[in-house]
């Protein structure tokens, strides 16, 4: 883990270096998309599992598409998407349910992406650094076990997840569906175990995000340890390379 924390206490410096260089308008541009996505996650209250249900009913048959276009566009900004999966279970039941949350949730972290790259807030543009340049890579050609990975840990914020991929190096198609992946156990243990109404907590629920997390944070260690094998092999192999030219 030494190379992850070195890496990160490395970005502060690296950012503020490069901040410095950029164009103020860019910079601006910047701080104003940040304050625009707080602003919207601490202002805009989220509507209660009763609200969309009582908006189901006034908009009829046409609600799961609705309730699909609803939950894509509000998750793509810092909102918490608990609500649209607790609310997906409650109002259209697993066989439902499970595929429009997961899909929603899919589209929306495919739309964040896209909206920071768009948006050209991508690290390889904005920090120079060896290592970030490193960790970028690694991401690029391998970035989908850490995505899997991290969608398995219910504590990772998914908008910030979905940021920062869309500020690293990670393709488009892997992370993708790495995020299916990685979203389907967890959002289908909360729309079939969890109680939207009363907010009781299953115990079965608490012990699937437990065994969800342990996967996830298992996948993380064993990603660090292969980065740190493939960062390492060819120093190690010159160093040996060299060692029987010098013993003769």
């Amino acid at each position: 883990m030494k190379p992850v924390v070195s890496t990160l206490r490395a970005v502060p410096g690296a950012v503020a270096a490069t901040a410095a260089g950029l164009p103020r308008r860019r910079v601006v541009t910047i701080v104003a998309g940040v304050v625009i996505l707080v602003a919207f996650a601490v202002f805009v209250p989220l509507p209660t599992a009763i609200q969309l249900r009582d908006w189901a009913r006034s908009v009829g048959p046409w609600f799961p598409l609705a309730f699909l276009a609803a939950h894509i566009v509000v998750t793509v900004f810092p909102f918490p998407r608990t609500a649209f999966t607790l609310a997906a279970g409650l109002l259209f039941g697993p066989a439902l349910g499970v595929p429009l949350a997961v899909s929603a949730a899919t589209v929306s972290a495919l739309i964040a992406l896209l909206l920071v790259r768009a948006a050209g807030w991508q690290l390889n543009r904005l920090v120079s650094h060896p290592r970030i340049a490193s960790l970028d890579a690694r991401l690029r050609e391998r970035g989908w076990p850490t995505v899997v990975s991290m969608r398995l840990i219910p504590a990772v914020p998914f908008s910030v997840l979905n940021y920062a991929a869309g500020a690293s190096a990670v393709r488009v198609l892997p992370y993708t569906l790495a995020t299916l992946a990685g979203l389907l156990p967890g959002t289908a243990a909360v729309v079939i175990l969890g109680d939207a109404l009363t907010g009781n907590v299953n115990p079965l629920l608490v012990l699937v995000s437990v065994c969800t997390a342990s996967v996830g944070v298992a996948g993380l260690v064993l990603e660090v340890r292969a980065h740190r094998r493939a960062h390492r092999s060819p120093v190690e192999g010159f160093e040996q390379s060299t060692e029987p030219a010098v013993s003769r």
